[in-house]
């Protein structure tokens, strides 16, 4: 093949490279505004530098990404199919392909917080299923405008930049840009690296905004999200994420919650497991559930059973005496806790929660109950253990139950009131599919489960997995999407914020 510079081959081939050059130019002017969407969809920094890193990390990652499809696709299509009209259409085709991609994934992210990846396909199908079912002939059209517009684009600057080559070449601003460009690429990593090595979360916490990214890291992640006390973290390695505790916001209740006419459940807290076991002992209506997976706070287990939300609005909730909001009308009565005293003690509540220290004889197994002994294991931060009880919901149970889905499951199966469970707690009803997955907050652990597996996060930004039934160690990559949505459902109650 005559490569020499007289040939055509190589002529033709220069200039696609040339008008390729100016053509990826005026992409990476789009992708700059799509990728704005990824910024909007992250609360913005709070200190200068976090700002200005965001400025040339947004300014040259997403150039570089734009340069890198160019290079991996219509680049050796150049080289090798040198036809100008060809090119230029395949070029519209792969870019429009491309900035439709991108508009997904900035989509994504937007709603669910990471990008598009396999791991998480069902949750992305699902939003997209939930957005097409909401307005379809809507969202339809929108969508193909917004390719079309694309592919017009792609055209209209893939003519002009080969009809023009000539006056472009003699421009001089895209040199100017490209160092600018280049300049932002080499300031964005060393500020990163400074970042890194000093904690400084304003930074390291937008790590996986844009695609194609730093990967996210456990202690990033929980800066991002507002769980992680900074100030603190300069003092110490140990972060006290229990300073970050969340105000909760009273949900709104509606619908009716019709328990007048249903049994009243007792949940039965004893004061040791050696009592535990003495009383179902002589109650054999009492089944065995080997899954509860608590904190080992006992104040931190008591207030999920009590509230059926984790202890990070523990503070929030005690401090100002606050009532569960799931309680609205008087269903709960709390005896023997003097910490919940301000909760009163009613004759005609639905679910009593009660201490017991000693004697037994007087209570009353023939209605539903749940008996259980909060294990206190200063060597772990959660704990599985044993809880007996005779509501039939339990035995469809599977997998792990925390004490919040005790209450759920009580508030929604026993009492039927489902709609309270669902709005005022973040405990799962034991036979529903979101069983398999829960969130809790103690000590100032961030504590997730999927089935078996149990992550937790702890103050310092480590993190360890490990089996629930077998106890060892899982040594796994970090499920980064599964711990944002369990962030996520962790602030659920908690004042709105950008995420």
């Amino acid at each position: 093949m005559n490569l020499n510079p007289q040939s055509p081959f190589a002529s033709k081939a220069s200039q696609l490279l040339s008008w390729g050059h100016w053509f990826t130019f005026a992409n990476i002017a789009l992708v700059l505004l799509i990728s704005l969407g990824y910024l909007w969809a992250d609360s913005a920094p709070t200190t200068w530098l976090g700002r200005f890193y965001m400025v040339v990390t947004w300014l040259s990652h997403t150039s570089f990404i734009t340069f890198l499809a160019f290079v991996l696709t219509v680049f050796p299509l150049s080289l090798v199919f040198p036809y100008p009209r060809h090119i230029r259409g395949m070029a519209a085709v792969i870019a429009t392909l491309g900035l439709s991609w991108l508009c997904l994934d900035a989509f994504v992210y937007y709603q669910l917080g990471y990008h598009i990846n396999f791991s998480s396909l069902s949750e992305i199908l699902s939003v997209f299923v939930q957005t097409l079912s909401a307005r379809p002939i809507f969202v339809s059209a929108i969508a193909t405008l917004i390719i079309g517009a694309f592919f017009a684009f792609e055209l209209v600057i893939s003519n002009f930049a080969w009809k023009h080559l000539a006056e472009l070449k003699q421009l001089k601003f895209p040199s100017y840009a490209a160092v600018c460009i280049v300049s932002c690429f080499a300031a964005s990593h060393s500020i990163h690296i400074w970042a890194d090595a000093n904690s400084y979360f304003d930074i390291t916490k937008q790590d996986n905004v844009l695609p194609m990214s730093y990967p996210t890291t456990a202690k990033s992640l929980l800066a991002k999200h507002n769980l992680i006390d900074i100030d603190q973290y300069k003092k110490s390695t140990q972060i006290d994420l229990d300073s970050k505790n969340i105000e909760f916001v009273t949900p709104e209740l509606t619908g009716s919650c019709s328990a007048v006419d249903k049994p009243t459940t007792q949940i039965l807290v004893f004061a040791n497991n050696a009592q535990l076991l003495e009383f179902v002992g002589s109650n054999d209506t009492l089944k065995p559930f080997s899954t509860l997976l608590h904190p080992t706070s006992i104040e931190d287990s008591l207030f999920n059973v009590i509230y059926g939300l984790p202890a990070i609005y523990k503070r929030s909730m005690i401090d100002e005496e606050r009532s569960p909001a799931w309680a609205k009308g008087g269903l709960l009565s709390v005896h023997g806790f003097p910490e919940f005293k301000y909760i009163p003690e009613r004759q005609d509540a639905k679910i009593v929660i009660q201490f017991v220290n000693g004697n037994t004889l007087n209570i009353e197994t023939t209605s539903p109950v749940i008996a259980l002994s909060f294990a206190n294991d200063e060597k772990s931060v959660v704990a599985t253990s044993t809880f007996y009880s005779n509501i039939k919901a339990f035995k469809k149970a599977e997998g792990l139950i925390q004490p919040m889905d005790l209450l759920a499951t009580v508030l929604s199966q026993v009492i039927n009131c489902e709609e309270r469970a669902a709005k005022s707690t973040l405990g799962h009803t034991v036979t529903s599919p979101e069983s398999s997955h829960g969130v809790n907050h103690s000590q100032g652990v961030f504590i997730a489960f999927k089935k078996d597996r149990i992550t937790l996060i702890k103050p310092d930004g480590s993190y360890q997995q490990m089996s629930a039934a077998e106890g060892f160690v899982i040594e796994q990559k970090l499920d980064i999407p599964f711990l944002i949505q369990s962030i996520k459902q962790l602030k659920q109650f908690g004042p709105s914020t950008s995420q």
